[in-house]
């Protein structure tokens, strides 16, 4: 993969996919090696991170490597008007690789077409994010024992959710059964039913999910993002659509997990996070050691 970019999760074979996720599991068991030695990697984020950001400088960090870059657009160039073409192609001589973050779908594709050197989407808009996806799957594969026959619960804002968009893309490549939860104004958009229906993949729609809740082995709880509605009356109505609480986990199975792409707002409970069937932290903690492998073999390095 030696120079390729990553910028949708289909960019991967189901091979290249596992090959991380092994990877990832040596990482996990020794983060810390000098294997990005003399490398600079750029990290441009043009929308706000915490998690994304800081785990991919904490993977870079622990590797060895050099981070250069910005947390916000106001602070680049791009706030005197500087086109993306121009801060791509000159960003690319100055690294050995690009991180990058921006608000609209499709620039990460545009981007990799621009540089020289491989470019790994860290979310464009609603589209993609296939670095999430991929430490989801650690996450999965981690508490699971596999990533075949499962049945996946995802939650909240599917219209415009990015990771939960890449999610399916990734986990249909398994024998999976979907449950899509959503209030009617953020359902998952056509083309992934489209997709699923085309495989024969088993998904089902509902706007509760408190009586079926038993039947989940994970459980992705989403929130709803109110950067993407352009009408703040639409946010107020379905912001708190969905709350997760402990009282709920009651009857649920024991392999169960709930993940989440984190921030959470209020779609999670508090009083959940005692559940030993609370993974989210620990997936966010996932994000390191699977982005150190993703790195690595963008970059050719054993």
């Amino acid at each position: 993969m030696k120079n390729r970019s990553l910028v949708s999760i289909d960019d991967l074979t189901t091979g290249e996919i596992l090959d991380i996720l092994d990877m990832a599991t040596g990482f996990e068991k020794d983060p810390t090696r000098q294997l990005l030695d003399n490398k600079v990697i750029a990290t441009l984020f043009f929308e706000p991170s915490t998690r994304t950001r800081l785990s991919f400088e904490s993977a870079i960090s622990r590797l060895g490597g050099k981070i250069i870059g910005f947390t916000d657009a106001s602070s680049s160039s791009v706030s005197k008007g500087e086109s993306l073409n121009d801060t791509i192609k000159t960003v690319n001589n100055y690294s050995d690789l690009i991180v990058m973050r921006h608000p609209v779908e499709g620039s990460a594709r545009y981007a990799s077409e621009i540089a020289d050197i491989p470019v790994v989407n860290a979310g464009d808009g609603a589209n993609q994010h296939p670095t999430q996806t991929l430490l989801d799957l650690y996450s999965i594969r981690k508490t699971q024992g596999t990533l075949d026959n499962l049945n996946i619960f995802i939650v909240g804002d599917l219209k415009y959710g990015r990771t939960v968009h890449s999610l399916i893309m990734a986990m249909s490549r398994w024998n999976t059964t979907f449950n899509f939860i959503s209030p009617d104004e953020l359902m998952i958009p056509k083309e992934y039913k489209i997709y699923l229906d085309n495989l024969g993949l088993k998904y089902y729609e509902h706007t509760d999910f408190t009586d079926i809740i038993s039947r989940a082995d994970i459980i992705y709880m989403t929130r709803v993002q109110k950067e993407r509605f352009s009408d703040p009356i639409e946010y107020e109505k379905v912001k708190n659509v969905y709350v997760l609480r402990n009282t709920m986990l009651k009857n649920t199975k024991d392999n169960l997990r709930i993940l989440h792409p984190l921030p959470r707002v209020n779609e999670i409970h508090t009083d959940v996070d005692v559940n030993k069937k609370a993974y989210y932290f620990e997936q966010a903690l996932n994000g390191v050691y699977t982005r150190q492998a993703i790195l690595c073999t963008l970059l050719g390095l054993k």
